[in-house]
């Protein structure tokens, strides 16, 4: 019972933490200091420092947790959609709408942070593991995802990102 209770407690601060962290990156970008998250969450380095061994741990964390949100997004609104092509242009599509109503991944994808953000939507296992589903080719998932992190950091016209998606995309991943 003890091990549970600390367990439930590990998992509970490990939440907050996500959760105090989501809030500095909409406020401050992806790279805001570990002492800042500190600090605001109400603890101390060392307890972070527990929780998530780096700041790119705690990034890929908190990336984690929102692409499992905007995967189970995507799944939900591709329910009804049985064609192939319109189902990749829409999952590209989703991800996008996904990502910029996020305040905290929205700071994440200014010019300045472009590198960051790229390094990290490519090192993420989850990430990866979304576009994987619709690709089933690891280079192609890689791919995918670089020109989401393109779209996102130059963004255009929500028609013109459907016709490049649509034309450019979805056939190399209709394939």
């Amino acid at each position: 019972m003890t091990s549970e209770w600390t367990g439930a407690r590990r998992s509970a601060a490990r939440d907050r933490i996500l959760q105090v962290a989501a809030e500095q990156f909409a406020e401050h970008g992806g790279d805001v200091s570990m002492s800042d998250i500190a600090a605001a969450a109400g603890c101390s380095r060392a307890t972070l420092y527990r929780h998530f061994d780096s700041r790119t741990a705690l990034q890929l964390a908190y990336i984690a947790q929102v692409a499992g949100e905007i995967s189970s997004t995507i799944e939900t609104r591709l329910a009804g959609i049985d064609d192939r092509t319109e189902r990749i242009t829409e999952a590209v599509l989703i991800a996008l709408a996904e990502v910029r109503s996020d305040p905290a991944l929205t700071a994440w994808f200014t010019s300045a942070g472009a590198g960051l953000t790229s390094e990290l939507a490519l090192s993420s296992d989850s990430v990866g593991a979304i576009t994987t589903a619709f690709t089933q080719d690891p280079i192609a998932a890689a791919w995918i995802v670089r020109v989401i992190v393109s779209l996102l950091i130059v963004p255009s016209s929500e028609d013109e990102e459907r016709t490049m998606i649509q034309r450019f995309v979805t056939p190399t991943l209709s394939r």
